[in-house]
């Protein structure tokens, strides 16, 4: 565990501020949800929860299944980062942090299918090698709440992307996104 070198009293009611710092650099926005741990030595931790990372292994095989069929790679979210990734090139996106662009689709609740040449055409993760030449992404809903996204990817700049595998990462959205509220 790293410290941080700050230290915060717990106030009457049994809160403690986490520093607007921290909360900076682990992307903890206000209203998201926070898991509590504790350990052998009496240490409480705390986790941002991602209601997708229960989901993991079960997101994986879906995004395999996925990739399998149709050729592409497939990447589910959460808020933060690329939760599954199957297909080729998933090494460079598993577990990576999403982009700035990919947050904004989220928190929007929006769906697009896009080529590389178009304006609305985003990188998937802040370290996006930019190599894929089609998308086709649709967030997850769960109880009315944006909790992440199916990104469906294609090398081939001859092929674009359309209405198939717009519906396609719509119906695996909307999948996850009951799986999640069961």
């Amino acid at each position: 565990m790293k410290a941080t070198g700050i230290v915060r009293r717990i106030d009457d009611l049994g809160r403690v501020v986490v520093p607007k710092e921290i909360r900076r650099t682990l992307r903890i926005r206000e209203g998201d949800p926070l898991e509590i741990f504790t350990d052998r030595q009496g240490e409480i931790i705390l986790k941002k929860y991602s209601p997708i990372g229960e989901l993991s292994q079960f997101a994986g095989q879906y995004a395999e299944s996925l990739a399998y069929t149709t050729g592409n790679l497939v990447c589910i979210t959460d808020r933060d980062h690329v939760v599954a990734a199957a297909g080729n090139g998933k090494r460079e996106y598993d577990g990576k942090p999403i982009s700035k662009q990919m947050e904004h689709i989220i928190e929007n609740r929006e769906e697009r299918v896009a080529s590389r040449e178009d304006a609305s055409f985003v990188k998937v993760t802040l370290d996006d090698s930019g190599e894929f030449y089609s998308q086709a992404i649709a967030t997850i809903i769960c109880e009315g709440d944006a909790i992440g996204a199916v990104v469906l990817s294609d090398r081939d700049e001859k092929k674009k992307m359309g209405e198939t595998e717009r519906k396609l990462a719509m119906t695996a959205a909307g999948f996850l996104g009951r799986q999640m509220e069961q």
